[in-house]
Protein backbone atom coordinates (compact mmCIF):
# COMPACT_ATOMS: atom_id res chain seq x y z
CA UNK A 1 0.00 0.00 0.00
CA UNK A 2 1.36 3.40 -0.94
CA UNK A 3 2.20 5.76 1.88
CA UNK A 4 -0.36 8.59 2.09
CA UNK A 5 1.05 11.92 0.99
CA UNK A 6 1.82 14.31 3.84
CA UNK A 7 1.01 17.87 2.93
CA UNK A 8 2.87 20.93 4.12
CA UNK A 9 0.25 22.71 6.18
CA UNK A 10 0.06 26.46 5.73
CA UNK A 11 -2.54 29.20 5.71
CA UNK A 12 -3.50 31.56 2.95
CA UNK A 13 -4.46 34.55 5.07
CA UNK A 14 -5.78 36.42 2.07
CA UNK A 15 -8.62 33.91 1.85
CA UNK A 16 -10.09 35.09 5.15
CA UNK A 17 -12.96 37.53 5.20
CA UNK A 18 -12.67 38.73 8.78
CA UNK A 19 -10.18 39.77 11.43
CA UNK A 20 -7.24 38.42 13.27
CA UNK A 21 -8.72 35.53 15.27
CA UNK A 22 -9.56 33.31 12.28
CA UNK A 23 -6.11 33.85 10.81
CA UNK A 24 -4.41 32.99 14.09
CA UNK A 25 -6.68 29.96 14.54
CA UNK A 26 -5.65 28.58 11.15
CA UNK A 27 -1.98 29.26 11.79
CA UNK A 28 -2.21 27.40 15.10
CA UNK A 29 -4.15 24.57 13.46
CA UNK A 30 -1.49 24.33 10.74
CA UNK A 31 1.33 24.15 13.29
CA UNK A 32 -0.43 21.40 15.27
CA UNK A 33 -1.04 19.37 12.12
CA UNK A 34 2.54 19.86 10.94
CA UNK A 35 4.28 18.98 14.18
CA UNK A 36 1.74 16.81 16.03
CA UNK A 37 0.18 13.42 15.44
CA UNK A 38 -3.40 14.46 14.70
CA UNK A 39 -3.11 14.75 10.92
CA UNK A 40 -3.58 11.04 10.20
CA UNK A 41 -6.77 10.82 12.26
CA UNK A 42 -8.19 14.02 10.80
CA UNK A 43 -7.41 12.95 7.25
CA UNK A 44 -9.25 9.67 7.86
CA UNK A 45 -12.23 11.27 9.59
CA UNK A 46 -12.56 13.94 6.91
CA UNK A 47 -12.98 11.25 4.25
CA UNK A 48 -15.77 9.50 6.16
CA UNK A 49 -19.37 10.41 6.64
CA UNK A 50 -19.51 11.92 10.11
CA UNK A 51 -23.21 12.74 9.98
CA UNK A 52 -25.16 9.49 10.48
CA UNK A 53 -26.23 10.38 14.03
CA UNK A 54 -25.77 6.93 15.56
CA UNK A 55 -23.72 8.57 18.32
CA UNK A 56 -26.78 10.54 19.48
CA UNK A 57 -28.15 7.50 21.30
CA UNK A 58 -25.12 7.39 23.61
CA UNK A 59 -24.80 11.12 24.31
CA UNK A 60 -26.35 12.07 27.64
CA UNK A 61 -26.41 15.75 26.67
CA UNK A 62 -28.39 15.13 23.49
CA UNK A 63 -30.71 12.81 25.44
CA UNK A 64 -31.53 15.71 27.74
CA UNK A 65 -31.76 18.56 25.20
CA UNK A 66 -32.76 16.91 21.93
CA UNK A 67 -30.92 19.77 20.19
CA UNK A 68 -29.27 18.81 16.87
CA UNK A 69 -26.18 20.83 17.76
CA UNK A 70 -25.58 18.50 20.72
CA UNK A 71 -25.21 15.40 18.52
CA UNK A 72 -21.51 14.42 18.73
CA UNK A 73 -21.01 13.98 14.99
CA UNK A 74 -22.47 17.44 14.35
CA UNK A 75 -19.99 18.89 16.81
CA UNK A 76 -17.05 17.05 15.22
CA UNK A 77 -18.13 18.27 11.80
CA UNK A 78 -17.49 21.86 12.92
CA UNK A 79 -13.75 21.18 13.04
CA UNK A 80 -13.69 18.75 10.13
CA UNK A 81 -15.29 21.40 7.93
CA UNK A 82 -12.42 23.77 8.68
CA UNK A 83 -9.90 21.02 8.03
CA UNK A 84 -11.41 20.06 4.66
CA UNK A 85 -11.63 23.68 3.52
CA UNK A 86 -8.17 24.87 4.49
CA UNK A 87 -5.96 21.79 4.79
CA UNK A 88 -6.88 19.44 1.95
CA UNK A 89 -5.97 20.08 -1.71
CA UNK A 90 -9.54 19.48 -2.86
CA UNK A 91 -10.92 21.94 -0.31
CA UNK A 92 -8.44 24.65 -1.21
CA UNK A 93 -9.04 24.15 -4.94
CA UNK A 94 -12.82 24.17 -4.57
CA UNK A 95 -12.70 27.40 -2.56
CA UNK A 96 -10.52 29.08 -5.19
CA UNK A 97 -12.86 28.07 -8.01
CA UNK A 98 -16.28 28.37 -6.42
CA UNK A 99 -15.88 30.18 -3.10
CA UNK A 100 -18.06 28.91 -0.25
CA UNK A 101 -17.33 28.42 3.44
CA UNK A 102 -14.98 30.91 5.12
CA UNK A 103 -13.85 30.84 8.75
CA UNK A 104 -15.19 33.81 10.70
CA UNK A 105 -15.25 35.10 14.25
CA UNK A 106 -18.87 34.03 14.55
CA UNK A 107 -17.94 30.49 13.54
CA UNK A 108 -15.17 30.40 16.16
CA UNK A 109 -17.70 31.45 18.80
CA UNK A 110 -20.01 28.65 17.65
CA UNK A 111 -17.16 26.17 17.98
CA UNK A 112 -16.23 27.38 21.46
CA UNK A 113 -19.82 27.00 22.66
CA UNK A 114 -20.15 23.52 21.17
CA UNK A 115 -16.83 22.13 22.34
CA UNK A 116 -17.20 23.35 25.92
CA UNK A 117 -20.73 21.94 26.18
CA UNK A 118 -19.18 18.53 25.53
CA UNK A 119 -17.46 16.85 28.50
CA UNK A 120 -15.27 14.73 26.18
CA UNK A 121 -16.43 11.61 28.04
CA UNK A 122 -15.96 9.57 24.83
CA UNK A 123 -19.01 7.41 25.46
CA UNK A 124 -20.19 8.15 21.92
CA UNK A 125 -17.09 6.56 20.39
CA UNK A 126 -18.42 3.07 21.05
CA UNK A 127 -21.49 3.62 18.85
CA UNK A 128 -19.82 5.28 15.87
CA UNK A 129 -19.89 2.78 12.97
CA UNK A 130 -16.89 4.52 11.40
CA UNK A 131 -14.82 4.54 14.60
CA UNK A 132 -14.61 8.33 14.84
CA UNK A 133 -13.40 9.46 18.26
CA UNK A 134 -15.58 12.51 18.89
CA UNK A 135 -13.92 13.05 22.27
CA UNK A 136 -10.58 13.39 20.48
CA UNK A 137 -12.15 15.97 18.16
CA UNK A 138 -13.36 17.95 21.15
CA UNK A 139 -9.88 17.79 22.67
CA UNK A 140 -8.18 18.97 19.48
CA UNK A 141 -10.67 21.76 18.83
CA UNK A 142 -10.20 23.09 22.35
CA UNK A 143 -6.44 23.08 21.89
CA UNK A 144 -6.59 25.12 18.69
CA UNK A 145 -9.10 27.51 20.27
CA UNK A 146 -6.79 27.90 23.26
CA UNK A 147 -3.95 28.97 21.00
CA UNK A 148 -6.00 32.04 20.02
CA UNK A 149 -6.98 32.81 23.61
CA UNK A 150 -10.39 31.13 23.71
CA UNK A 151 -10.11 29.35 27.07
CA UNK A 152 -12.48 29.25 30.06
CA UNK A 153 -11.02 31.57 32.66
CA UNK A 154 -11.15 28.95 35.43
CA UNK A 155 -8.87 26.61 33.50
CA UNK A 156 -6.52 29.34 32.35
CA UNK A 157 -6.04 30.83 35.82
CA UNK A 158 -5.44 27.43 37.43
CA UNK A 159 -2.83 26.33 34.89
CA UNK A 160 -1.10 29.70 34.99
CA UNK A 161 -0.76 29.43 38.78
CA UNK A 162 0.48 25.85 38.51
CA UNK A 163 3.15 26.55 35.90
CA UNK A 164 4.16 30.13 36.59
CA UNK A 165 2.60 31.14 39.90
CA UNK A 166 4.23 31.49 43.29
CA UNK A 167 2.50 28.45 44.81
CA UNK A 168 3.09 26.14 41.84
CA UNK A 169 -0.28 24.40 42.15
CA UNK A 170 -3.81 24.84 40.83
CA UNK A 171 -5.38 25.63 44.22
CA UNK A 172 -2.65 28.14 45.15
CA UNK A 173 -1.89 26.27 48.39
CA UNK A 174 1.45 27.46 49.81
CA UNK A 175 3.82 24.84 51.20
CA UNK A 176 3.45 25.94 54.89
CA UNK A 177 -0.34 25.57 54.59
CA UNK A 178 0.09 22.12 53.02
CA UNK A 179 2.27 20.98 55.90
CA UNK A 180 -0.17 22.40 58.43
CA UNK A 181 -2.95 20.41 56.78
CA UNK A 182 -0.93 17.21 56.97
CA UNK A 183 -0.11 17.83 60.63
CA UNK A 184 -3.82 18.32 61.29
CA UNK A 185 -4.64 15.06 59.51
CA UNK A 186 -2.01 13.26 61.59
CA UNK A 187 -3.71 14.56 64.72
CA UNK A 188 -7.12 13.50 63.41
CA UNK A 189 -5.86 9.97 62.73
CA UNK A 190 -4.51 9.79 66.28
CA UNK A 191 -7.64 11.21 67.90
CA UNK A 192 -10.15 9.13 65.92
CA UNK A 193 -8.28 5.89 65.27
CA UNK A 194 -5.56 6.00 67.95
CA UNK A 195 -2.88 5.41 65.34
CA UNK A 196 0.25 7.45 64.66
CA UNK A 197 0.68 8.09 60.95
CA UNK A 198 3.00 10.71 59.53
CA UNK A 199 2.91 12.31 56.09
CA UNK A 200 6.50 12.05 54.81
CA UNK A 201 8.05 14.97 52.93
CA UNK A 202 11.07 14.94 50.61
CA UNK A 203 12.20 11.41 51.45
CA UNK A 204 14.89 10.58 48.91
CA UNK A 205 14.83 7.15 47.31
CA UNK A 206 11.21 6.35 48.23
CA UNK A 207 9.47 3.85 46.00
CA UNK A 208 6.46 6.14 45.45
CA UNK A 209 6.21 9.92 45.08
CA UNK A 210 2.59 10.84 45.80
CA UNK A 211 0.60 13.24 43.60
CA UNK A 212 -3.06 13.64 44.55
CA UNK A 213 -5.33 16.33 43.21
CA UNK A 214 -4.00 19.22 45.28
CA UNK A 215 -7.58 20.24 46.07
CA UNK A 216 -7.78 17.10 48.25
CA UNK A 217 -5.63 18.92 50.81
CA UNK A 218 -8.44 21.42 51.38
CA UNK A 219 -11.55 19.40 50.47
CA UNK A 220 -10.99 15.65 50.94
CA UNK A 221 -9.52 15.04 54.39
CA UNK A 222 -10.86 11.49 54.71
CA UNK A 223 -9.50 10.50 51.31
CA UNK A 224 -6.02 11.69 52.27
CA UNK A 225 -6.21 10.02 55.65
CA UNK A 226 -7.23 6.82 53.87
CA UNK A 227 -4.28 7.13 51.48
CA UNK A 228 -1.88 7.54 54.39
CA UNK A 229 -3.51 4.71 56.35
CA UNK A 230 -3.12 2.26 53.46
CA UNK A 231 0.53 3.17 53.01
CA UNK A 232 1.04 2.87 56.76
CA UNK A 233 -0.44 -0.61 57.30
CA UNK A 234 1.31 -1.97 54.20
CA UNK A 235 4.68 -0.42 55.15
CA UNK A 236 4.68 1.39 51.82
CA UNK A 237 7.71 3.49 50.92
CA UNK A 238 6.32 6.86 49.88
CA UNK A 239 6.83 10.60 50.07
CA UNK A 240 5.28 13.93 49.15
CA UNK A 241 7.57 16.29 47.27
CA UNK A 242 7.77 19.88 48.40
CA UNK A 243 8.83 20.99 44.93
CA UNK A 244 5.62 19.76 43.31
CA UNK A 245 2.67 18.19 45.10
CA UNK A 246 -0.15 18.69 42.58
CA UNK A 247 -1.35 15.82 40.38
CA UNK A 248 -3.94 17.98 38.62
CA UNK A 249 -3.32 18.48 34.90
CA UNK A 250 -5.88 20.78 33.31
CA UNK A 251 -3.81 20.73 30.13
CA UNK A 252 -5.64 17.48 29.37
CA UNK A 253 -8.81 19.54 29.05
CA UNK A 254 -7.62 22.19 26.63
CA UNK A 255 -3.98 22.06 25.49
CA UNK A 256 -1.45 19.32 24.80
CA UNK A 257 1.24 21.96 25.11
CA UNK A 258 0.24 22.72 28.69
CA UNK A 259 -0.33 19.04 29.46
CA UNK A 260 3.22 18.19 28.44
CA UNK A 261 4.70 20.94 30.61
CA UNK A 262 2.74 19.73 33.64
CA UNK A 263 3.65 16.07 33.06
CA UNK A 264 7.32 17.00 32.81
CA UNK A 265 7.09 18.83 36.15
CA UNK A 266 5.77 15.67 37.80
CA UNK A 267 8.57 13.58 36.33
CA UNK A 268 11.10 16.22 37.33
CA UNK A 269 9.99 16.06 40.94
CA UNK A 270 10.28 12.27 41.02
CA UNK A 271 13.78 12.47 39.60
CA UNK A 272 14.75 15.21 42.07
CA UNK A 273 13.78 12.92 44.93
CA UNK A 274 15.26 9.83 43.25
CA UNK A 275 11.88 8.16 43.55
CA UNK A 276 11.06 5.05 41.56
CA UNK A 277 7.34 5.37 40.77
CA UNK A 278 4.59 7.96 40.46
CA UNK A 279 1.65 7.30 42.79
CA UNK A 280 -1.48 9.16 41.69
CA UNK A 281 -4.22 9.85 44.21
CA UNK A 282 -7.96 9.57 43.69
CA UNK A 283 -8.26 11.69 40.57
CA UNK A 284 -9.43 10.45 37.20
CA UNK A 285 -7.93 13.07 34.94
CA UNK A 286 -4.67 13.19 36.94
CA UNK A 287 -4.34 9.46 36.33
CA UNK A 288 -5.12 9.70 32.63
CA UNK A 289 -2.67 12.60 32.25
CA UNK A 290 0.03 10.62 34.03
CA UNK A 291 -0.45 7.74 31.61
CA UNK A 292 1.15 10.09 29.06
CA UNK A 293 4.41 10.10 31.05
CA UNK A 294 6.17 7.73 28.61
CA UNK A 295 4.98 9.89 25.69
CA UNK A 296 6.41 13.11 27.08
CA UNK A 297 9.31 11.85 29.20
CA UNK A 298 10.65 8.90 27.24
CA UNK A 299 10.99 5.16 27.89
CA UNK A 300 13.10 5.64 31.03
CA UNK A 301 10.34 7.64 32.72
CA UNK A 302 9.07 6.33 36.09
CA UNK A 303 6.10 3.93 36.04
CA UNK A 304 2.68 5.30 36.98
CA UNK A 305 0.50 3.60 39.61
CA UNK A 306 -2.95 4.74 40.69
CA UNK A 307 -3.63 4.47 44.43
CA UNK A 308 -6.59 2.17 43.70
CA UNK A 309 -4.28 -0.27 41.94
CA UNK A 310 -1.89 -0.18 44.89
CA UNK A 311 -4.67 -0.64 47.47
CA UNK A 312 -6.24 -3.58 45.64
CA UNK A 313 -2.89 -5.31 45.18
CA UNK A 314 -2.19 -4.94 48.89
CA UNK A 315 -5.68 -6.07 49.89
CA UNK A 316 -5.48 -9.12 47.64
CA UNK A 317 -2.08 -9.95 49.13
CA UNK A 318 -3.58 -9.88 52.63
CA UNK A 319 -1.61 -6.83 53.72
CA UNK A 320 -4.61 -4.64 54.60
CA UNK A 321 -6.43 -6.19 57.60
CA UNK A 322 -10.15 -5.41 57.68
CA UNK A 323 -12.62 -5.23 60.54
CA UNK A 324 -15.09 -8.08 60.82
CA UNK A 325 -18.08 -5.76 60.63
CA UNK A 326 -18.68 -4.35 57.16
CA UNK A 327 -19.92 -0.85 56.30
CA UNK A 328 -23.74 -1.14 56.62
CA UNK A 329 -25.01 1.70 54.39
CA UNK A 330 -26.07 1.02 50.80
CA UNK A 331 -23.12 1.96 48.59
CA UNK A 332 -22.85 2.45 44.84
CA UNK A 333 -19.90 3.30 42.61
CA UNK A 334 -19.53 5.94 39.89
CA UNK A 335 -16.89 5.20 37.25
CA UNK A 336 -14.84 8.31 36.42
CA UNK A 337 -14.66 8.51 32.62
CA UNK A 338 -10.94 9.20 32.53
CA UNK A 339 -9.96 5.94 34.24
CA UNK A 340 -12.85 3.66 33.28
CA UNK A 341 -13.62 4.43 29.63
CA UNK A 342 -10.60 2.48 28.37
CA UNK A 343 -11.17 -0.28 30.91
CA UNK A 344 -7.91 0.16 32.79
CA UNK A 345 -9.34 0.75 36.26
CA UNK A 346 -12.81 -0.71 36.70
CA UNK A 347 -12.57 -3.90 38.75
CA UNK A 348 -10.10 -2.88 41.48
CA UNK A 349 -12.38 -0.33 43.20
CA UNK A 350 -15.35 -2.69 42.95
CA UNK A 351 -13.45 -5.54 44.57
CA UNK A 352 -12.36 -3.24 47.38
CA UNK A 353 -15.92 -2.03 47.98
CA UNK A 354 -17.37 -5.52 47.87
CA UNK A 355 -14.84 -6.56 50.52
CA UNK A 356 -15.74 -3.77 52.92
CA UNK A 357 -19.43 -2.98 52.24
CA UNK A 358 -22.40 -5.12 53.29
CA UNK A 359 -24.81 -3.60 50.74
CA UNK A 360 -23.02 -2.77 47.50
CA UNK A 361 -25.15 -2.09 44.40
CA UNK A 362 -24.23 -1.22 40.82
CA UNK A 363 -25.44 1.65 38.72
CA UNK A 364 -26.68 0.69 35.26
CA UNK A 365 -24.91 1.03 32.88
CA UNK A 366 -21.43 0.96 34.38
CA UNK A 367 -17.71 0.46 33.72
CA UNK A 368 -16.77 1.43 30.15
CA UNK A 369 -20.42 2.23 29.35
CA UNK A 370 -20.94 4.50 32.35
CA UNK A 371 -22.51 7.93 32.08
CA UNK A 372 -20.33 10.95 32.81
CA UNK A 373 -20.95 12.75 36.10
CA UNK A 374 -21.81 15.81 34.00
CA UNK A 375 -18.77 17.85 34.95
CA UNK A 376 -16.07 16.12 32.92
CA UNK A 377 -13.61 17.74 30.56
CA UNK A 378 -12.84 20.46 33.10
CA UNK A 379 -16.36 21.90 33.02
CA UNK A 380 -16.78 21.20 36.76
CA UNK A 381 -14.28 24.02 37.37
CA UNK A 382 -16.52 26.54 35.63
CA UNK A 383 -18.90 27.55 38.40
CA UNK A 384 -20.93 29.92 36.21
CA UNK A 385 -22.33 26.93 34.27
CA UNK A 386 -23.36 24.95 37.36
CA UNK A 387 -27.04 25.02 36.38
CA UNK A 388 -26.13 23.47 33.02
CA UNK A 389 -23.81 20.88 34.58
CA UNK A 390 -26.28 19.66 37.16
CA UNK A 391 -29.28 20.15 34.89
CA UNK A 392 -29.25 18.81 31.31
CA UNK A 393 -25.66 17.57 31.44
CA UNK A 394 -26.03 15.72 34.74
CA UNK A 395 -29.66 14.63 34.54
CA UNK A 396 -28.92 11.05 33.47
CA UNK A 397 -26.39 10.55 36.28
CA UNK A 398 -28.86 11.92 38.85
CA UNK A 399 -31.44 9.40 37.61
CA UNK A 400 -28.89 6.60 37.95
CA UNK A 401 -28.07 7.50 41.55
CA UNK A 402 -31.73 7.80 42.50
CA UNK A 403 -32.49 4.38 41.00
CA UNK A 404 -29.89 2.64 43.19
CA UNK A 405 -31.34 3.94 46.46
CA UNK A 406 -27.76 4.36 47.65
CA UNK A 407 -26.90 6.32 50.75
CA UNK A 408 -23.24 6.63 49.70
CA UNK A 409 -21.92 7.30 46.21
CA UNK A 410 -18.24 6.45 45.80
CA UNK A 411 -16.05 7.98 43.12
CA UNK A 412 -12.24 8.05 43.14
CA UNK A 413 -11.97 11.41 41.39
CA UNK A 414 -11.78 14.90 42.85
CA UNK A 415 -13.67 16.49 39.95
CA UNK A 416 -16.38 13.82 39.97
CA UNK A 417 -16.86 14.21 43.71
CA UNK A 418 -17.38 17.98 43.41
CA UNK A 419 -19.82 17.54 40.55
CA UNK A 420 -21.72 14.68 42.19
CA UNK A 421 -22.19 16.63 45.43
CA UNK A 422 -23.61 19.59 43.52
CA UNK A 423 -25.69 17.20 41.41
CA UNK A 424 -27.23 15.62 44.50
CA UNK A 425 -27.98 19.04 45.99
CA UNK A 426 -29.54 20.46 42.83
CA UNK A 427 -31.61 17.36 42.03
CA UNK A 428 -33.10 16.77 45.49
CA UNK A 429 -31.32 13.49 46.12
CA UNK A 430 -31.65 13.89 49.86
CA UNK A 431 -28.81 13.03 52.19
CA UNK A 432 -26.70 11.08 49.69
CA UNK A 433 -23.06 11.21 50.76
CA UNK A 434 -20.31 11.41 48.12
CA UNK A 435 -16.92 9.99 49.12
CA UNK A 436 -13.80 8.33 47.77
CA UNK A 437 -12.79 4.67 47.95
CA UNK A 438 -10.09 5.46 50.51
CA UNK A 439 -12.63 7.25 52.73
CA UNK A 440 -14.38 3.91 53.22
CA UNK A 441 -11.14 1.95 53.42
CA UNK A 442 -10.16 4.17 56.34
CA UNK A 443 -13.36 3.15 58.15
CA UNK A 444 -12.74 -0.53 57.38
CA UNK A 445 -9.06 -1.00 58.29
CA UNK A 446 -8.40 -2.98 61.46
CA UNK A 447 -5.42 -1.07 62.85
CA UNK A 448 -4.87 -3.33 65.89
CA UNK A 449 -4.66 -6.37 63.62
CA UNK A 450 -2.00 -4.58 61.66
CA UNK A 451 0.01 -4.00 64.81
CA UNK A 452 -0.93 -0.31 64.81
CA UNK A 453 -3.19 1.67 67.08
CA UNK A 454 -5.44 0.34 69.83
CA UNK A 455 -4.12 -2.86 71.28
CA UNK A 456 -1.15 -2.88 68.91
Amino acid sequence: MATPKRYSYHVEAAALETGDRPRRFLEAFAAILQHGSYAVALDSYARMSAKCGRCATDCQLYAATGAPEDIPCHRSELLLRVYRRYFTPSGVLKARMFGGFELTDAYLDEMAEAYYRCTACRRCKASCPMGIDHGLMTHLARWVLAEVGIIPRALLVSVREQLDGKSGNTSAIPLPALKDTCEFLTEELHDIYDVDIEYPFDVEGAEYVFFPAVSDYIMEADTLMGNAAVMHVTDGSWTIGTGNYDGINYGLFYSDRMMERIVRRVVGEVRRLRGRKILIGECGHATRSAWYVPTFAGPDAPPVVNCLEYAWDMLEAGRIPLKAERIPERVTYHDPCNIARVGRITEQPREILKAICADYVEMTPNRTHNYCCGGGGGTVSIDEIRAFRTGPMGMRKAEQIRATGAQIVVSPCANCKKQLRELCQDNDLGDVEVVGVHDLLLRAIDFPAAGNGKGG
